[in-house]
């Protein structure tokens, strides 16, 4: 079994040094984001919360993304994962969100995005997004590269953020 915890340990740390928050949404990473900042003890000092979005019910439902703001969009790229994130984060008020959107496999998405598709958000005082195209169909693999390298990507959107500016200064 991958150890969850030694994917998250180095963005955790950041975010307990900095006193930070972070919240997720995730789809095709059916949890696995969350799941690896939540194995580190003391979690609760950064970790605020978060969902799998994986259907548009839950879209609508847990996020309150209404039709309207999908014109244009569609999901599995860079726009609507930001979108994801902007939301999470607004309801959740967090220094930082990272969102997860693809196609883990075996098969592509109704989009035309193939297996080991994903696009990655992060959204706080660094915004960027990208996305990461394995060329595997191996379900399982892909959840926890799209995983590894969210948590990877927000520890790098971290980093550039530079350090909080210090009381009194």
């Amino acid at each position: 079994m991958r150890d969850l915890g030694s994917m998250a340990r180095p963005v955790a740390a950041r975010l307990r040094e900095r006193g930070e928050t972070v919240s997720v949404t995730e789809s095709s990473g059916g949890g696995l984001i969350s799941a690896a900042l939540l194995a580190i003890p003391g979690a609760s000092a950064y970790f605020i919360g978060g969902g799998v979005i994986y259907t548009h019910e839950a879209r609508r439902n847990l996020l309150g993304v209404p039709e309207e703001a999908m014109d244009g969009l569609r999901s599995s790229t860079e726009p609507y994962a930001r979108l994801l994130a902007a939301r999470m984060n607004g309801i959740l008020g967090t220094t930082w969100t990272v969102s997860e959107t693809g196609a883990s496999g075996p098969a592509g998405n109704s989009h035309g995005d193939r297996p080991g598709h994903s696009c990655i958000a992060v959204v706080g005082p660094v915004e960027r997004t990208m996305t990461l195209e394995t060329g595997d169909g191996d379900r399982v693999a892909n959840m926890w590269v799209f995983a590894r390298t969210a948590l990877d990507f927000l520890e790098r959107c971290i980093d550039d953020a530079g350090q909080p500016p210090t009381a009194g200064g």
